[in-house]
């Protein structure tokens, strides 16, 4: 695997399932039944995780045999290990489409054009999603809202985003 190639979280090892060796996985794609196709799923390092033989749909996920487990216990062992494929592994978004992976890594621009910050990382709390900017200056991370008032133009294949931000975490006025 290239060492720039981004992993993107695609499921987590609930446990064992039964008595005869399959493990539960909670699936975090859109079809719990992908993980299959992608087969080949890594650790957060890199290094494989599990390698998916077969699989049924569960409520949460998915049911499946993989090749690195032969017990419950084995299973159980593997509870909480995050699933992950490179980016690549994805297919292309269609025009005017992207995936929320693809934020990361680009400057956040104010209407001005000035750079104040990168995107760090694209959260979900609950709500809605929200950007973490890392400030150019240095400093706290701060989150932005991912909507279309406080992210009105993706300019992606440029590397940057036009941020517009709320005054209720603009910059603060001296005391």
């Amino acid at each position: 695997m290239a060492s720039d190639s981004k992993l993107i979280l695609v499921g987590q090892v609930s446990g064992g399932f039964g008595v005869k060796g399959e493990v539960r996985v909670t699936a975090y794609t859109a079809d719990p039944m992908a993980l299959l196709g992608y087969r080949d799923l890594l650790r957060a390092d890199g290094s494989t995780g599990l390698t998916l033989l077969s699989g049924r749909p569960d409520k949460v996920g998915l049911v499946g045999r993989a090749k690195e487990i032969a017990t419950k216990e084995e299973a159980d062992a593997l509870r909480g290990l995050k699933l992950f494929i490179p980016r690549e592994r994805l297919p292309e978004p269609d025009e005017d489409e992207f995936y929320l992976t693809d934020l990361v890594g680009v400057q956040a621009r104010d209407p001005e054009g000035v750079v104040l910050g990168t995107v760090k990382s694209v959260q979900n709390f609950g709500a809605d999603d929200m950007l973490e900017i890392a400030p150019a200056a240095g400093g706290q991370t701060w989150y932005l809202p991912f909507t279309k008032d406080a992210v009105p133009d993706l300019h992606l294949a440029d590397g940057w985003v036009l941020v517009v931000r709320p005054t209720e975490i603009g910059e603060r006025e001296p005391d």
